[in-house]
């Protein structure tokens, strides 16, 4: 592993020159020298225009699913025709916002038994997932499904199995795997930026009671216009509980927490810039510090993983944090951290930090000190800038956006989806082995190449 990384390290410099077409991806390095180091402008190419127009509908018309959907539109070529929600008050708010004449309806397989729907967008709560995509893909429909792709480990084999037999495009919604940000890092450890990667972290926070899941809850709410019956129907049978439709990412018979929730997230980005697999070891410890409302879940979280030493990259530490009670409100960041420097990765830009004392033949030194018009001595030992930052353009819609372009790009070109069925449950897996494991105190062994659990130990 040392050898590949020193090759790439040598590489370096002649592929970050070369264009990134694969992902739509141009850079303009700027050549003043800042105090901060350097300065690289992250652009989209713009994508194709439409060849012909794709219907969709929404399953799930909750705060997410109307967000996704109001992307989806963005998206040019693209047409709602119907939604689907179990609480008629969404149905309402669905024609008010996007026309009298929209289809609404309280059963999905109504949706799923038009022909005019090409694509589907799922975001009901995650104990749905897989029933509805599965139905949706053997129903001929193509399927945009929110994150964790399942709500339980065992769910992810039939969604797998269920997308090969039918070939339908089915894409998992952690948006960031689309992102500039993303892209931009994947390449720069590709090429050596950091050296060999040893570590990552990953932290969500939060402060409020929207942010850690206390949504509101209508007046109107009952069993009347809610569906309870069809809500409850997979899971444990109980008396009507506004609460638990509601908030329902709070209880564990429909959600899976904030691993499920906001891991998986991090799980995403970082297995799309590594190219892994998964961690094979999982521990998680956490508790609930505050939010004490009745929820089932904690609101601090941590989780440290093992990744194994594999063709994609060498083994390396991984630690994430989720913290629902943190006074500095609404941050998020993942760190990758390498023998030769650092980069912290959002979905809009990449920081990167290299070691201060590098030879003076560093080709990612020179070649910046090159652009920037500064020569170059040939002493033994040179100080480079501190930091490199690449930035998405001003105007760059962003990587939910970007989601759904390629979403739709793959559906119209018969393509594969980077963040495809795969994909989405060797990020959701680990994420919803951090429940177990928070649970049950102990540590998990996971098989991240064969996707299935191995044993259970007290290590």
């Amino acid at each position: 592993m040392k050898d590949s990384s020193q090759s790439s390290r040598r590489n370096f410099i002649r592929k970050l020159a070369a264009s990134t077409a694969a992902v739509a991806v141009g850079s303009d390095l700027f050549a003043a020298e800042r105090n901060t180091g350097f300065y690289e402008r992250l652009e989209r190419l713009l994508y194709a225009g439409p060849n012909d127009q794709i219907n969709i509908a929404l399953i799930g018309a909750g705060g997410m699913g109307v967000q996704d959907t109001l992307t989806a539109l963005q998206v040019p070529g693209v047409k709602l025709l119907a939604v689907c929600d179990l609480y008629d008050g969404r149905l309402a708010e669905a024609r008010t916002r996007w026309g009298a004449d929209l289809f609404t309806t309280r059963v999905y397989k109504e949706i799923l038994n038009r022909p005019d729907i090409d694509a589907v967008i799922i975001a009901t709560p995650d104990h749905w997932h897989q029933q509805i995509s599965i139905d949706a893909m053997k129903a001929g429909k193509h399927v945009y499904c929110e994150k964790p792709m399942v709500h339980s480990i065992v769910e992810g084999p039939e969604i797998i199995k269920t997308q090969k037999q039918t070939g339908k495009v089915f894409q998992v919604g952690s948006q960031g795997v689309s992102s500039l940000g993303n892209e931009k890092a994947r390449e720069l450890l590709l090429d050596g930026a950091i050296g060999q990667l040893t570590y990552a972290e990953g932290f969500w926070a939060r402060h409020s009671p929207v942010g850690a899941w206390q949504y509101p809850i209508p007046a109107d709410a009952s069993p009347q216009n809610v569906d309870w019956e069809t809500y409850v129907s997979n899971t444990r049978k109980i008396p009507f509980d506004a609460t638990r439709f509601f908030r329902w990412r709070n209880y564990l018979d429909y959600g899976t927490g904030m691993a499920g929730d906001l891991f998986v997230h991090l799980f995403s980005s970082l297995h799309f810039i590594t190219g892994s697999f998964g961690p094979e070891k999982v521990y998680s410890a956490g508790g609930l510090r505050y939010w004490k409302d009745g929820r089932e879940v904690p609101d601090v979280l941590l989780g440290t993983f093992d990744y194994p030493e594999g063709k994609e990259h060498p083994a390396f530490n991984a630690s994430l944090r989720c913290h629902f009670v943190d006074g500095t409100s609404g941050s998020t960041f993942l760190k990758l951290v390498g023998t030769e420097g650092a980069m912290e990765v959002t979905w809009d830009s990449v920081t990167l930090k290299r070691n201060r004392s590098i030879s003076y033949d560093d080709p990612f030194y020179l070649e910046q000190m090159k652009k920037a018009g500064t020569p170059v001595s040939e002493r033994k030992r040179i100080l480079p800038p501190e930091e490199y930052t690449f930035q998405a353009e001003k105007g760059y819609l962003g990587g939910p956006y970007d989601h759904f372009a390629n979403f739709f790009m793959a559906i119209r070109e018969k393509k594969d989806v980077t963040e495809d069925a795969v994909f989405g449950y060797r990020a959701a897996a680990p994420a919803l082995l951090c429940n177990d494991s928070y649970r049950e105190d102990r540590a998990i062994r996971w098989d991240p190449k064969k996707m299935k659990l191995v044993t259970r130990t007290n290590a």
